[in-house]
């Protein structure tokens, strides 16, 4: 049987102008090719998102290996500095480029070329999932969690999971992803009491209350770091009023910080900490504040162990080079995931992503597919 190509997958998915929350036919394509193959797909929709599970096996014995990855991409922007059509897929100089390319159709495209090609030559005691959602580079509310929450209602199950998330900064193969930090984040607003600038006696005003208090958390030391992850950092990413006038104290102001934490913390004690400081702040000023938060991800770490091994001997075996395992980054859909199984996530180069003329090495899409065919022939000899 013919070996599926991941590169004109890649660029079939390219094609599909999947600007989040859109689908713009990337999952139907990836069903339509699964199901050829002998995958059974089931598209879950909620919120208007719409999302993949595919399962070749009868999940019903042996163990069970996923795939986790996304076809959603950011917008492209200014569309003028563009050198190439974003949704072209044109190749040039070993290279094909587009939204998506690096993050992350690519890798989407290699573990299904992986997955088909390797179930069709040699058909494991057990099952290889893939699991695709739209809803990655969004809220995130009804793409990998509405899947996940569809698993747990059909007694579906994954036993391992690597997500395809781009983790290396340079080279193929040099860094996975263990772990990540979590994320929250805290809006704080201070309300005083209007008033002209002349007569400042006649006013409350909310500004040095705030920025005593953004002072206060930017300048605090969260931790320095653990075994595992570099230190939390705070980050203060908007100071505002809306304040059009020169002439007025403003009524009420805000500010918006991003903790990224380690595995040190919770999300929970974090938010207690910044309503203790607000409450201090608030006491010594006489200036209400309050603080409202919202979290993107706990911190996770899959500790090095039998998967992450197997993904390292993989990559050695391809490649020659031995990874770093890391906690590094941002959030990914693996903060989902790694409530089911245990996760780690490996795939491509990062430094083109979301940038203006995305492109990813055609000869990493080949090495990546080669990776991940290994890591299933690996996971079911074992």
């Amino acid at each position: 049987m013919t070996q599926i190509d991941p590169v004109e997958l890649t660029a079939q998915l390219i094609r599909c102008p999947s600007v989040t929350p859109k689908e713009a036919g990337a999952i139907k394509l990836l069903e339509d090719m699964l199901s050829q193959h002998g995958f059974h797909c089931t598209r879950i929709s909620r919120g208007g998102i719409e999302n993949l599970f595919a399962r070749w096996g009868s999940g019903k014995t042996g163990r069970s290996f996923g795939f986790n990855g996304h076809t959603d991409v950011v917008p492209v922007g200014d569309l003028e500095k563009w050198t190439f059509d974003p949704f072209g897929a044109e190749i040039e100089d070993g290279f094909m480029y587009g939204r998506g390319a690096v993050d992350m159709k690519s890798a989407v495209a290699a573990f299904v070329a992986a997955a088909v090609d390797f179930v069709n030559e040699t058909p494991p005691e057990g099952s290889v999932v893939i699991t695709v959602t739209g809803d990655e580079e969004g809220d995130a509310d009804h793409g990998t969690v509405a899947i996940l929450d569809w698993m747990s209602e059909q007694g579906e199950r994954i036993d391992h999971c690597l997500v395809g998330e781009p983790t290396c900064p340079e080279h193929l193969g040099e860094m996975i992803k263990v772990g990540r930090r979590g994320s929250m984040t805290a809006v704080i607003t201070a309300t005083g009491v209007q008033g002209h600038s002349a007569y400042p006696h006649r006013a409350k005003n909310p500004l040095p209350a705030l920025a005593k208090l953004i002072d206060r958390l930017a300048s605090h030391e969260l931790d320095k770091g653990t075994e595992h992850f570099d230190p939390s950092t705070l980050a203060v990413t908007s100071i505002d009023t809306g304040n059009l006038a020169n002439n007025v104290i403003p009524a009420k102001a805000k500010a918006v910080v991003n903790i990224r934490f380690n595995d040190r913390f919770t999300s929970k004690q974090l938010g207690i900490w910044l309503k203790q400081e607000a409450e201090r702040i608030s006491t010594e000023t006489d200036i209400e504040i309050s603080v409202e938060t919202k979290v993107s991800g706990e911190s996770f770490l899959t500790p090095p162990g039998e998967l992450s091994s197997l993904v390292g001997r993989a990559i050695k075996n391809e490649l020659g080079i031995t990874p770093e395992m890391s906690t590094t980054g941002g959030t990914s859909d693996a903060r989902f995931v790694k409530n089911v199984c245990q996760v780690v996530e490996f795939g491509l180069v990062g430094k083109t992503m979301h940038s203006v003329d995305e492109r990813v090495d055609i000869s990493q899409i080949y090495h990546l597919k080669s990776i991940y065919m290994r890591i299933l022939k690996d996971y079911f000899a074992s």
